[in-house]
């Protein structure tokens, strides 16, 4: 074989697998793209347990309980409110201005927006009385899946970051010494976290959830 005749074959074979790795059947393999965390409707809280926590809201499922959280933390309503009740395993609650668990907002109470999300550790979710219609202001933040409550309380969020400071809220019905909400604040309106709290990295995408990823989709 002439050394043109080898070198015809070789530049042939390498524009074959330089096809092959520019075909879409390869460009398939890549990983999907994430979206960027929802800022609007991203509820940050700075706690006195020495850190902020980021929790990613879901009006897509409780747009009315949402808007809800989004009206009192713009009112600055959260700001030291205590974690009244704790109970380890299970879940840390707070939300009541008066710290005994039966006060709530002036606004009127929310009609249930029970949905399929589940309750994981991580999620966040409204208080209630017995009846389902009676969501104000309170909510409470899963150390440990529960999913006996599911469909019966109404999810509408999960911690993205800074669930470490969530599991150092003091427990106790009430604590002797409660942990607080010292600061809550919407994301997209850039408040800065006080002195205390522990810097926390920016959310990276694909920390954003998800109701697919909840749902395992």
């Amino acid at each position: 074989m002439s050394l043109r005749s080898f070198i015809s074959k070789l530049l042939f074979l390498m524009s074959g697998i330089f096809a092959f790795a520019v075909s879409p059947a390869f460009a398939q393999t890549t990983a999907p793209v994430v979206a960027a965390p929802d800022l609007e409707n991203m509820l940050v809280l700075d706690l006195s347990t020495g850190g902020r926590v980021t929790i990613q809201m879901f009006p897509a499922v409780a747009p009315a309980h949402v808007e809800r959280i989004k009206t009192l933390t713009r009112q600055g309503f959260y700001n030291g409110v205590i974690f009244h009740r704790v109970i380890d395993g299970f879940m840390a609650q707070t939300g009541d201005p008066e710290g005994t668990g039966q006060g709530g907002s002036e606004l009127p109470d929310l009609k249930a927006e029970f949905n399929d999300t589940p309750h994981l550790r991580g999620t966040v979710s409204m208080a209630r009385t017995n009846e389902p219609d009676t969501a104000n202001s309170q909510f409470f933040i899963c150390f440990q899946p529960r999913f006996s409550l599911d469909k019966k309380y109404t999810v509408f969020g999960r911690v993205t970051s800074g669930m470490q400071f969530v599991d150092a809220i003091e427990r106790g019905e009430p604590p002797v010494n409660p942990s607080t909400v010292a600061q809550a604040s919407i994301a997209s309106d850039n408040v800065a976290p006080p002195a205390f709290a522990a810097p926390v990295a920016a959310v990276a995408p694909e920390a954003a959830i998800t109701l697919d990823q909840l749902s395992g989709t």
